[in-house]
């Protein structure tokens, strides 16, 4: 009996259902605004070693000129890491 290797296993797409967004409840990501993605998304930083995760918030808000960002998580000064920096709606609200 040979086994194969999962990555060359042939493998078919299950769709449940075929169905459109109502455009009054959003839109597909590829069809949003930019300035709908700045006000309700969150942006991934690969935060280097050094600077804390609060000076890492603010050079974000100062880049995209922003009045509201925020980040989850605590994370090390001294050590690189990944961030989430939340942005616009998807910040805490001061």
């Amino acid at each position: 009996m040979s086994q194969q290797a999962p990555w060359e296993e042939q493998r078919k797409l299950l769709v449940k259902l075929e169905e459109e967004t109502d455009p009054a409840l959003g839109c597909p990501p590829t069809k949003r605004p930019l300035d709908q993605h700045l006000r309700f998304g969150l942006i991934n930083v690969d935060k280097p070693s050094g600077p804390s995760s609060h000076e890492v918030v603010a050079w974000v808000k100062r880049m995209l000129r922003l009045k509201h960002a925020g980040h989850g998580g605590t994370l090390e000064t001294f050590t690189r890491s990944e961030q989430s920096n939340g942005h616009g709606r998807a910040s805490p609200s001061p």
